[in-house]
Parts: C-alpha cells; structure tokens; sequence
C-alpha cells in the first residue's frame, strides 16, 4: 500500500493505492488544532492501515500558514557585524507606486533580537578577519536571555566559503542546545545578501513548529506499525526525507498546491498537451500554474504572502499564482458598499453557514448552494449534508439586505466576483508570462474546480477544459507521483570567456557528489538519480539571470560557444531580442539532483457498469438572464468512456461537482477523462 495525504485549509485528503492498483480515497475536515487528527480521520473512512503501507507522502499548510498568520517561533538573527538592518532595509522595490500608505514588509525578527559578530569574508571566500569567539558567545548569551526558540545565522558572503558559519554554528548547538538553529550555507549558498537572509529566517521561523508536527506525525506512525518510507512534498515538485525536511523546513512552504502541479504535468504528457494551466480550487484558496512541455514553471524569486508585502524565499518552487478565492471564502460588503470575496475564509471550523458548524457568513459554496449547482444530500458523497435554509439566511442578512438585492441575484454577485478573482490568476501565469490562453487547455482540480472552471475558460477564451479523476484529490493523486528530488545552488561570479569546461566541471562535482549522498541516503539507488546542470547568466552589466541548462559534457568541452548560443536564444525567447556580441557572465552554478519515483500509476478513472449514469434532474442557474434551467444530473462513476454529454448539465462525484455550460459539449475520454470543449460565442 502507498499512501499521500495532502493537508489544506479546509479539507485532509487522503489517496491510497494497493499492489493490485486499486486506488482508496477519503476526505475530512481539517482539525487546525491537531492535524494528525485530521490524517487519522481520512485513514479511518477508507479503511486504509498504516501497518500495511510501504510508502507514505505528505503534503501541508502548517509551514506557509505559520508566516502568513506570523504564529512561527520566536527567533533570533545573528549577523556580520554592521549588517545587522540589511534583513529590514530590503530592496528599494515599490510594488504599489501610487499607494500612499504603503508600508515595506514586517520582518519575521524585530531589531532587539537581531545580533553581530566580528568577522569578515570578502566575495572570493577569503577571510578578511577571523571570526571572533568573544563576540560570538555574547551574541548567542543575549538570545538564550531573550528566551528566542530559533537561531539564524547569515554572515556575509558565507556562500563562498562557509568556515565562519560551521564555527558558529558548532557554538551554537553546544552553548544552547534547545535552540533550533539554521545556518544559511546549509540551506542556500547563493549571493544577494537580504534574500539569503530572509531564507533563512523563515527556515528558522517555521523550523520548531515543523519539527515537532514531524515528530508527532512519527509516533503516530510507529504506534501504528508502519515502517516504510515516510516522504514529505517540497515546493519544487519533488519529495525528501522526513530529516531533510526537519533540516530545511523552509522548503516544504508551498508543499500541498505543487502537487497538483505535478499531477497536470503527468496528465498532459498523456493526453500530449504542450501548454496547460493547472487551476486548483479548494475551501480556501485558488492556485493557477502554466506547465510546458510536461515540465511545471519554475521559479526562484518567490514571496510567502505575494510580492507587495510578503517574505522572499530564494529556493526554486513551482511558480504558482494563489488567490483568496475557495469554497469557504467569505462574501462581505466594504466600507464603499461594493460586494467583495475572500480573501477571508470560513476554513473548516465552523466553514460555511450551510455546513450548520455554527458559520453565519455567506461563502461560496453557500452561493453555488443557493444557485443549485450543489447537491445538499450529495455533498462529499453524502458525507456532510448541507442546509440550504442557513446559507440562504447568511446570503439574506449579510448581503441582500444591505445591497437590495433579490436572493438569486446576489448569489450570482458572489459567484462572478469569486470567478473575476480566479480568472486574474489564471490570466497572471498565462498572459502576463507571454502564453496565449487560447492556446492552453486548462485542468480543473481541487473541490471547486470543476464548478467553477468553465467560466473562466468562458472569460479568457480558454477553448477546452479537462477534468481529470478524483478532482478533489488531485493533489494527494499528484504527491504519488512525485520524484525525489533536490535543488543545489553555488555563486560563481566569472565571465563565460574566462572559464574552461574543465573548471566548471571541477565546481560542480561538490554540489553532485552532496547531491547523489542526500538522494542515496533517502533510499535511490545511484543508477537510477539523474543530475542537471544549468548556469545562472547574464550580460554584463545586468541585474538578474536566466537559467541555461548544460548538456554537454563539461570535461570534454573545450570552448563554451554552444552554451553562450543556448543563453542567447533563451534571451530572445523571453525578451524578444539578444546581444550576441555583448559579453556574459556567469553567477550561479544550479544543479537538480531527481531519483525517479517507482509510484507510477495511470490517471484512469474507475467505472461501474451496474447502472446508466443519469442520476435525474434539478434547476440550476447558470446566469441572470435565463434563469433557471432544468439540468440534468450524472454520476461520474457510471459515465463510461466515449459517453458525449451536452450543456446545460451537472455531472457529480464524491468531493466535487462538474458543471458544464449550455451550448459546450462534454467528452469522456477512455482513461475517464471528461473533456470539455468550450463554447465561445463571438
């Protein structure tokens, strides 16, 4: 038995799959004040035991939610003396030009507990002064008095040569033992000064309430008998050890929303879509990713909390655009009167009014409810019922009255802002990153997906949407399907005329040999890691760099021409023009060390042939102007492949609902797939 749970805001979802391929799957409410409870629930409603799994990977929240709601520990900086405010300073970016109250990002570490020691490094990784102890001692006596949890340590330019750090770091584990402490060449060993810091502090940051989740996740797993491989999804797509993950928390931030990612990277390979958009749509948030060629987009210039007042993070993660924009987001009126949505949430406790946990604002799902798209006896199968009287009581009070607006009407409101909101993120990984979304075909996963995904093709000219199986748990689908896999990075600042392919051959065998150590340690056999190799460049004089990948091998490689034309077709592809007789340079030497998964599995869905799939009929708006329409309803389970549906209809399954357009016509497809060919009117 292999087993992936994915933890989200509102809902625990668990996949499980058997040596014979049949695939288990189980949705609970999240239990924020003790997730394993959560994991315990899901295991119980499939009938899954832990004692009989040899593979388990999680995904969660619990990283990224203790940022967002600043809930992480209490930690202390230590810091190159007189670089001390460089974690405040920041950049002199003003993401919002014309806000006059615009305030930089709040650091994670206030001034008071932020410390200096004697020492200096040049950018070469020579010392231009030897680390003093005395300064050393003190600085980790003041945070033992201040009684911090967590220790980071950043000294300037220790991703050249780490000797100083190591040093503090061994003084640091000796002189206050119950501290966390996170060193910044362990984690990264890249240059630009406040972004390594603000890495390490959120690895800091999160790292005892990480730990101790880790831990707890361990006992409940020895007390059930399971002594498999227990793995943990990472933000680049990939999965690590439970220890790596103790070690560099920080790269499990975004650990659950990749995994979808993941699982339409591997839908598209079968299906042989080139461009697609994943949109994820859960109780919380929506997440939107562009994956091309099978491959998701990869980012290392990421934000915990969005670019404008969020945390950077420089490790490469899934690029991902997230909205407040769920199932449980909270419909509220501002203090202008104008109808908003999200981004606060109703989450799973006491989540929506219709849920009847004691929730009194309007949500989403309260409008779908309204609107007829949801089957209250049939929500999650069956399992929560939902009462239509409340969310139609919580719509009423919150939002018609106020407004004048009819019942209908306002739901409708609800719905059109919410899919606005969605169809911005969508439209961000897309059009603002040069891909046509008349090109792409866009997937629908998460609990709300596939109700609401129709509409945004409809608003961006998407011409087909695909639903692929268990929407609603396609990221726990995803996370078996993940490799392991990790991310090494080193700063190198040479021209690209001055270097051989011997040497730089030299410089990566380090960052190849930790890698095939770290993969082997967590249970790949050597012959089956695959190492990549790109060079971070640019031409001289700019800024910031394009990853070019290396193919060659290096050691052979006399003259380097065959990248420098890599690097300037890269360019033009992403600029639209290039310099080929400017001079480049070199930055970073980036390795991606992958060990493939033996978790491959078919995204095929299961039919029944006992019974025909019309399950009946229910009125259910679309939009304003028709009203109403009778629609019909189908069980997904009973729709068999090349079955053809046309719009107006609902198609039902356990954790989700599909609704599809009039006039747009459904295809199932023979893994199961429902493609959905949009109409376009115009």
């Amino acid at each position: 038995m292999r087993i992936a749970v994915d933890i989200g805001g509102t809902f625990t979802d668990l996949v499980a799959l058997d040596e014979q391929g049949n695939l288990y799957q189980s949705k609970s409410l999240t239990t924020p004040e003790e997730l394993t409870r959560g994991i315990q629930d899901c295991l119980t409603q499939a009938n899954v035991q832990l004692s009989t799994a040899e593979f388990f990977v999680h995904g969660s929240t619990i990283a990224i939610n203790a940022v967002l709601e600043r809930q992480g520990a209490a930690t202390g900086l230590i810091t190159t003396r007189g670089f001390r405010d460089v974690y405040e300073i920041g950049r002199g970016n003003r993401p919002e030009g014309y806000n006059l109250f615009f305030h930089r990002p709040a650091p994670l570490v206030p001034r008071e507990l932020r410390f200096e020691v004697d020492e200096r490094l040049l950018a070469s990784g020579e010392i231009l002064e030897p680390l003093e102890e005395h300064s050393a001692r003190a600085a980790i006596a003041e945070l033992k008095s201040r009684k911090v949890e967590s220790a980071a340590v950043c000294l300037l330019h220790s991703y050249a040569n780490p000797v100083h750090e190591q040093r503090l770091g061994e003084l640091l584990r000796h002189e206050f033992p119950e501290a966390y402490v996170a060193l910044s060449h362990e984690i990264l060993r890249e240059c630009r000064e406040y972004e390594r810091t603000s890495t390490t502090v959120l690895n800091a940051y999160v790292g005892p309430i990480v730990t101790r989740y880790l831990i707890a996740l361990e006992q409940l797993f020895d007390a059930s008998g399971f002594r498999g491989a227990f793995l943990i999804m990472q933000s680049n797509g990939g999965a690590m050890s439970v220890e790596t993950a103790k070690r560099v928390p920080v790269t499990m931030m975004e650990s659950g929303p990749v995994a979808g990612v993941i699982g339409t990277a591997a839908l598209g390979e079968a299906l042989n879509c080139r461009r697609m958009i994943s949109l994820d749509m859960g109780g919380t948030t929506a997440k939107a990713s562009l994956i091309k060629d099978f491959h998701p987009e990869l980012t290392s210039s990421y934000y915990i909390g969005g670019y404008v007042s969020g945390q950077p993070m420089m490790l490469p993660v899934v690029d991902i655009v997230e909205v407040g924009a769920g199932g449980g987001s909270i419909a509220w009126i501002d203090d202008a009167g104008a109808l908003k949505v999200g981004p606060r949430s109703a989450g799973a406790a006491p989540g929506p009014a219709c849920y009847g946990r004691g929730g009194k604002d309007p949500t989403v799902t309260d409008a779908n409810l309204v609107l007829g798209r949801i089957d209250p006896e049939y929500f999650l199968g069956g399992g929560i019922r939902l009462q239509k009287d409340r969310a139609v009581e919580a719509i009423k009070e919150h939002i018609c009255n106020p407004l004048g607006l009819g019942l209908e009407e306002a739901a409708l409101g609800i719905i059109t802002i919410a899919n606005y909101n969605m169809s911005l993120a969508v439209r961000a990984v897309s059009v603002e990153r040069g891909y046509d979304p008349r090109d792409c075909v866009l997937v629908a996963s998460g609990g709300g997906g596939p109700l609401h995904a129709v509409a945004i093709a409809r608003e961006l000219s998407v011409p087909r949407v695909v639903i692929p199986p268990m929407p609603a748990h396609f990221s726990a689908l995803g996370m078996l399907l993940a490799d392991l896999k990790h991310d090494y990075v080193q700063t190198c600042l040479r021209e690209l005329s001055e270097i051989s392919g011997e040497e730089l051959a030299a410089r990566f065998a380090p960052l190849e040999r930790q890698a095939v150590e770290t993969l082997i340690s967590e249970g790949a056999e050597e012959r089956k890691i695959i190492l990549r190799r790109f060079l971070d460049m640019r031409y001289r004089g700019q800024e910031y760099t394009l990853p070019v990948p290396v193919t060659e091998e290096l050691s052979r490689l006399g003259e380097l021409t065959s990248i420098r034309s890599r690097f300037n077709a890269l360019y033009h592809e992403h600029y639209g023009h290039s310099a080929p007789e400017e001079p480049v340079v070199i930055v970073n030497l980036r390795l991606t060390a992958v060990a493939a998964s033996a978790n491959r599995l078919s995204l095929r869905a299961s039919f029944r042939e006992d019974d025909k799939g019309k399950k009946g009929a229910r009125l259910v708006t679309f939009d304003g102007a028709q009203g109403p329409v009778s629609c019909p309803i189908f069980l997904r389970r009973w729709l068999r492949p090349g079955e053809q549906l046309q719009g107006p209809a609902v198609v039902e399954e356990i954790g989700s609902t599909i609704l599809i357009y009039p006039g747009d016509a459904a295809l199932v497809n023979e893994f199961g797939h429902l493609i959905i060919d949009v109409l376009h009117k115009g």
